[in-house]
Parts: C-alpha cells; structure tokens; sequence
C-alpha cells in the first residue's frame, strides 16, 4: 500500500456519501462497497451511520457478513458511527425488536447479528430518539486541534468496556468513542460536520497498518 489507502464505505443503507467525501478529504481513495469481491480489494473499511438492524440483515442478504467477520478477526482497520459501532460491538443492550427475547445479539435472520471486533458492551438508541438529536463538541484522545464535532441522532452509547478496549472520548458521563486493535467506534457521526479529524485518524491507522 502507498500513502493512498483505498477504504471502503459499506454501502448497503445509511449515510454512506458523506463518508465517501469525508474519506477524500483525508487523502484517501474512497469506495462504496456492496459485494464480497469489492470488500477484498479494499485496505480498510467504514461501517456507516443508519439503522444497524436493516444493516445486519442487508449484510446476511447480501452475502457480506461473514467475510466482514472475517477481515475484522483478521486485522482490517475498520471504523463504524452509530449504527457502525452497534455493529462492531461484541454484546448490545436493548437490541431490535426482533430479536429474540434475553438475548445480546438477537437471532441470525429475523434478529441482529453483529459483525464483533470491539469487547464492548453498547446500548442501542441510549441518547434519544431521533426527535432529540443534537450536535455536541466532544473531546477526542488522539485528535490534534481541540474537540470535535459530533452530532448524536438514535445514537448509542458504550455501558462498558473490556481489557482490550482503550476508551476514546466521554460525553455526558458516557463512552462515546472506543478504539481496540485496528478497529475505531463512535456514537456520533462526524462526517456529517465538515469535521473531518476523526476520518484522518483513521485514515492514519490504515496506512500504519499497510
């Protein structure tokens, strides 16, 4: 790999152009990725924003989950936001609806899976509904040139994390923002500010990594 990492954005529901832009803006080449082939040829990837339930279905659907499980174990730099960081926990509180009653991670088809990578536990829609939303300046350990932007929409929050977890950011009392290995989460979803620190952060990490 060069100075010019080619990372993906999971493109199966969500907020996956501003990422795509956020990704340019910190010199990366930015692609949207649907298919396992295209996930093959990335050197890091982006789990966006949006409703991680559709998310984890669209994934099984579309053949995706487990080779996302597959390069994450493996060591794939990989960021999730909202939705993304449901997806990347190992246990979720409060999962969909659809989930089976008493469990974590819900039922393979009708419930939630997670793709995993960060021994954390997140609570689903902690902050709200999407009604009360808000944006927030947040400090970020790692984030040169003060706090940044984050705008919390149904955003979750991390009610704990394990050894291997290095917590990133705080607000209001709670996780925001955690890191383990190659693998970034977030509540907040700093691609939606003109903020783009956080994509840089991650851009680093994929090129320290190739």
């Amino acid at each position: 790999m060069n100075d010019t990492p080619v990372i993906g954005v999971l493109a199966l529901q969500g907020d996956v152009r501003e990422h795509l832009i956020a990704l340019a803006s910190a010199d990366a080449v930015a692609r949207p990725v649907r298919r396992p082939e295209e996930l093959a040829e990335v050197d890091g990837l982006v789990l966006p924003g949006g409703e991680s339930t559709t998310m984890s279905k669209l994934a099984v659907l579309f053949g995706m989950l487990e080779p996302l499980r597959e390069r994450v174990a493996t060591g794939m730099p990989v960021y999730g936001t909202c939705a993304g960081m449901i997806l990347l926990a190992d246990k979720i509180l409060n999962p969909s609806p659809s989930s089976r009653p008493g469990s974590s991670k819900g039922d393979p088809t009708p419930g939630q899976e997670t793709v995993g990578g960060i021994d954390m536990i997140v609570r689903r829609n902690a902050f709200g509904r999407q009604n009360e939303s808000f944006e927030a300046a947040v400090e970020f350990d790692g984030v040169p040139g003060g706090p940044v932007d984050g705008v919390f929409i149904r955003a979750p929050w991390v009610e704990s994390v394990g050894a291997r977890a290095e917590v990133l950011a705080v607000y209001g009392g709670h996780i925001v923002a955690v890191r383990q290995g190659n693998a970034m989460a977030t509540s907040f979803h700093p691609e939606l500010t003109g903020d783009h620190r956080v994509h840089a952060l991650f851009t680093d990490m994929v090129r320290a990594v190739g």
